[in-house]
């Protein structure tokens, strides 16, 4: 079993017409789960007997370029004619919402002791590059770098991490290091503290207020009427001024996972399953909170990547299958006014 950690950096992948519909409230940047679900597909790909093992993977987006009009307040996708049926009629359309993607993928792996070696590992990354350059990312094709475009900082590249407690300050700086090549770009992170912090928000007007209204709430811009009043030496009527709440950052709703709707099937007894071996059950969208940070701002790669989480111990009607990131942000400074005060 690997056990040597390391970091896996498969930088700048284009990727054409993934899938811009991450979940049936959301639409934007792919969701989560398919850069989890995609991990999983590679090291099945890989097998067992490559010696890398990948725990988490973390996403860093360059670039995005959503399909839709941009004309007019209305955007809309842009959607492909399908072929008449045979009977002459026009077949459904189901809306698929699609966009490129430049992003770098960082994995958090293990190794075993054959992969300890530079050129081993320089080999591993790039036959880990090459066998994703022929699967789909997030429904969509992964490009070919163009002729005479592969420069340095476009390898892949997949280092030993100190994994001993007296190397912190080593493991910090190599981080550090590799952040750097990430720019520019954003990170996405998890904010699950900014929902639990608007609900009890919210709790506090309107003790009724659920998780799902704290989530709007924070998907939205807020504007509310201040009433300004006016100056005593004036007879004028107070005024009113539109106020925008502020944001925590770049915060956007994302999905995160799903929770169960139903108990375990037995294998090949749901009719449509395309897998006929493994048990199945009905699911629906987890959301939460995320935020994209400047990769620079991201102090270690366990704040950085996402891994998947289910715990077997739960009750069928509540089991949950969600990812999770350990972000967490840092405290608030509080500003030093001493200098600004006027004697």
């Amino acid at each position: 079993m690997p056990k040597h950690r390391a970091v896996l950096v498969l930088p700048h992948i284009h990727v054409q017409n993934a899938n811009a519909i991450s979940s049936p409230m959301t639409w934007g940047f792919p969701a989560i789960t398919a850069f989890t679900g995609v991990m999983t597909a590679l090291e099945r790909r890989l097998g067992r007997d490559a010696g890398i093992a990948l725990y988490g993977v973390g996403v860093v987006c360059h670039g995005f370029e959503a399909q839709v009009t941009t004309t007019g307040y209305t955007r809309a996708f842009h959607l492909t004619r399908n072929p008449v049926l045979s009977n002459g009629s026009n077949a459904a359309i189901v809306e698929e919402g699609r966009a490129h993607l430049d992003v770098t993928l960082v994995f958090d792996v293990r190794l075993a002791d054959t992969c300890r070696g530079d050129a081993e590992r320089l080999a591993l990354a790039e036959r880990v590059a090459h066998e994703l350059a022929g699967m789909r990312l997030a429904g969509g094709s992964v490009m070919p770098a163009l002729s005479g475009s592969v420069r340095r900082s476009s390898r892949p590249v997949l280092e030993l991490v100190p994994d001993d407690d007296s190397q912190v300050e080593k493991r910090r700086k190599q981080f550090r290091l590799l952040a750097r090549r990430w720019l520019p770009g954003f990170a996405l992170v998890s904010r699950d503290d900014l929902l639990q912090t608007r609900l009890a928000e919210l709790r506090a007007n309107h003790p009724a207020a659920s998780a799902l209204d704290a989530w709007l709430d924070l998907s939205r811009w807020n504007t509310r009427a201040v009433e300004r009043p006016a100056k005593q030496d004036n007879d004028q009527p107070p005024t009113v001024e539109w106020i925008t709440d502020p944001r925590p950052g770049w915060v956007v709703p994302i999905p995160v996972g799903f929770a169960a709707l139903s108990d375990l099937h037995p294998p090949g007894t749901v009719r449509g399953a395309r897998d006929a071996s493994t048990p199945f059950r009905f699911v629906e969208t987890v959301w939460s909170m995320g935020q994209w940070i400047s990769p620079h701002r991201i102090k270690s790669l366990d704040d950085l990547v996402w891994v998947t989480d289910h715990d077997p111990e739960h009750p069928s009607e509540h089991a949950l299958y969600r990812c999770r990131n350990a972000y967490s942000p840092p405290a608030p400074v509080l500003a030093d006014l001493t200098n600004d005060i006027q004697l």
